[in-house]
Formats: C-alpha cells, structure tokens, sequence
C-alpha cells in the first residue's frame, strides 16, 4: 500500500533524520506522528533538541522512544564521549562512562528499552595516518583489488593494536551494565577502518558481555561502506550477528555517502530483510538533507520489500 502522511507504520524514525530543522522534542514528535510514526529513536545532532516538552507530546500524540544513541545528550563532535568507552585515557574513560550512564538513565526515563553504544577508533597516531593517505588512495584510485587489500591490511593492523582498547570497552560496558541492568544495551559499528568494533571485534564483545544480555544493532549504510572497501559483507554480519539483534538501522549507502533513503542507494534489502526477525526495532536514520517526502517515500519502498 502506498504510505500517505499521518497513516501509522510500523517503523521508528531517527530525530537525527530532523537535523537543524526543529530544535524541540515536542515539534519533533509532531512531524512524526504527521508523517505516520508512532517511535522516535534520539539520535545524534550537531546541538541536541530540548527534551523538556516531551511527556506533553508524548500524552497527546502516543509517540514513544524506542531506542536511544549515546551522545544524543551532547552536541555532535568528532570524538563524542560515549564513543571513548574503550580509549586508553583513563579520564576520557571515565566521562564516557558517565555520559553512558546518563543515556541509559533517560532511557529509563521514558521507558526506553535499548541504547545503543557506537564504537570508537584506535588510538595510535601511526594508524591513524596510514588511514589518511589511505583515504586519500580511494579517492584517486578508487575501490581497486589492490587498495582493498591494503584495506584489509590495515583493518588487521587495528585489529591486533586495539587488544587492550576492546577490553576497556568491555570493562566500561560492564560497570554500566551491572549498575542498570533493567537497559539493554547494543553495540553498533561504524564504516571507519579504524573503528574497533570491527566484524571480529563484535563478536569478541558480544561472547565477553553474553551474562549480560548485551545486544548487536545492525547498521545498513555502514557496512554497505565497509563491504565496499573489501571488508565484511551485510550478508556476513547478519549472518554471524542476527541472533543477537535487537534493531536495525534502515538506510541506504552509495558512492561514499552513507543515511541516504532506502531504496536510492546499493543496500540490497531484500537480503537484509530476511534476516530480521518480528522482534527487531527498524529505525529510519536518514540524513537531514532529506525532507519529507524522501522519508515517506522510503517508507513506501521498505513496506514493498516486506519489512
């Protein structure tokens, strides 16, 4: 069926997907429900809306949160805090911590079953620069045989230099987790080379953390972008990570962009729908220069593909 504003869908939609656009929790919740979603997920923006007119909208609109980012609480940075959780700063460290904390005690707030915790990058100058020109390579020389390798070549470096990063990314999810256990926390991955929560890294994580239920949240853009430079495919994550996904980020990646709508991009959903389940929260998470009839249309798009 076609999607027209203010039918309801069965999908939650991403406040980053607003950008600069509306500066308040409750003119957020409105366009939602106008466009027909009952969930919000808060995401990240460059300066985070005012939450204090939520509970009123909330009452009169019956819109909900159903996932929130860590970092939505902050203005959107390079290096946001909740993505520091495993840095070998043990200052950074802790006011990651904390910032987790605060995320996951909003969620409470508003009866929010799951945060979702993004990974953060080695810490090592020498990798750090290798990216660069890296980068630098793909741009010039686009996604050839040889620049994958070198890829991959570099993944496996941030593999075996981010050891001691992953275990106090799991020793900082471990203090959280213990202290508020009633949260259930997901761990995503980015499309940086040099994000820890690499395709290996996640799996580690998720074994290391199993006592306490934490969670996978896919990103399609993302690995759309990391299956593009020769790393891991969607099908290879999902096949590895279904069973512990909690929600699912629907968006579309293409020639470097990432958050573009479902169905104007290379994501192949009609292999990623067959992987999640009834259960599974699905977000929107559409970049902001998009406007409402790209999200409706999106809408119209996944509602044909089965999700």
């Amino acid at each position: 069926m076609l999607t027209q504003p203010g039918i309801p869908n069965d999908y939650a939609l991403s406040t980053t997907t607003f950008g600069s656009r509306l500066k308040a929790i409750e003119d957020q919740a409105f366009a939602a429900v106008a466009m027909g979603f009952r969930r919000l997920e808060l995401g990240l923006l460059e300066a985070p809306v005012t939450l204090g007119g939520f509970e009123d909208s909330a009452r009169e609109t019956g819109v909900c949160v159903s996932a929130v980012v860590t970092g939505c609480l902050d203005p959107r940075a390079e290096n946001m805090s909740g993505t520091k959780l495993g840095s070998l700063d043990s200052d950074l460290r802790e006011r990651a911590v904390n910032s987790l904390r605060r995320h996951v005690r909003l969620a409470q707030k508003y009866k929010c079953p799951t945060v979702i915790v993004r990974g953060c990058e080695v810490e090592d100058k020498a990798l750090r620069d290798e990216a660069d020109k890296l980068r630098a390579r793909i741009v010039r020389e686009g996604f050839q045989d040889e620049v994958k390798d070198s890829v991959r070549e570099l993944v496996g470096k941030v593999q075996k230099k981010s050891a001691k990063q992953l275990e106090h990314l799991c020793r900082s999810l471990h203090t959280v987790m213990s202290e508020l256990p009633e949260t259930r926390i997901a761990i995503e991955t980015g499309d940086s080379m040099l994000d820890l929560l690499s395709f290996q890294a996640v799996g580690w994580v998720l074994d290391d953390l199993a006592r306490h239920r934490l969670a996978y949240w896919h990103d399609c853009s993302r690995i759309q972008m990391r299956e593009q430079k020769g790393l891991p495919t969607q099908g290879m994550w999902l096949d590895a990570y279904a069973d512990h996904m909690v929600g699912i980020h629907l968006q579309d990646a293409a020639d470097g962009q990432v958050d573009m709508p479902p169905g104007t991009g290379q994501v192949d959903f009609k292999l990623v729908h067959g992987y999640v389940g009834k259960n599974v929260e699905r977000v929107l998470e559409i970049d902001a220069r998009h406007g409402r009839a790209e999200i409706l249309n999106a809408v119209h798009f996944l509602i044909g593909r089965g999700f």
